[in-house]
């Protein structure tokens, strides 16, 4: 498959931002090509587009569908697994934050939680450690409550909070510090 300069350009791009996101390189660019690709792609066509080694595809491929952001598809004229990528934007985020979620704020809040019970009874902490653990623990919380609450709203409503949201934020102006 021969990919157009400005596809390449992305490509590469989207590899070079999942390494700074904690992502495999190769991850992240099977998925902006599957993304990006009209057709349902195999294995081998992967390998040969990104030029890379079969072991490597099959293990991005392997994450990229535990975390929901591509499925296997049928083509009729092919016995082979063919994939495909979420195309919606928004469900891509929305896996993507998920996921991230699950595997890294969940198991923090736990954690941040365990301590903030042990810190009642832990003398040797004093008291301005503890207050900076609390308020790390409050503003996650609140973040989570505030992801729990939009979470589940349709692309469309997300959009309209998101640009509402933006024109909150002018409307406050940057020097509002209320808590």
């Amino acid at each position: 498959m021969k990919l157009s300069p400005t596809t390449e350009k992305y490509i590469l791009h989207w590899g070079e931002m999942g390494t700074r996101w904690g992502v495999n390189r190769t991850v992240a660019q099977i998925h902006a090509l599957l993304f990006l690709s009209n057709t349902p792609l195999n294995a081998e066509e992967i390998c040969e587009t990104l030029n890379v080694a079969r072991s490597n595809v099959s293990n991005s491929l392997k994450e990229l569908q535990s975390w929901g952001l591509i499925r296997t598809v049928r083509v009729l004229t092919d016995r082979r697994d063919h994939f495909e990528a979420e195309q919606e934007v928004s469900e891509i985020f929305r896996l993507v934050v998920e996921g991230r979620k699950t595997r890294e704020l969940d198991p923090t809040l736990t954690v941040l939680r365990q301590c903030s019970m042990e810190a009642e009874s832990d003398a040797m902490l004093d008291a301005a450690s503890r207050k900076r653990m609390d308020e790390v623990l409050a503003f996650l919380e609140l973040l989570m409550g505030a992801y729990d609450d939009f979470r589940h709203l349709s692309p469309a409503t997300m959009q309209r909070v998101l640009k509402m949201g933006g024109k909150i934020a002018r409307f406050l102006g940057p020097d509002d510090k209320e808590e």
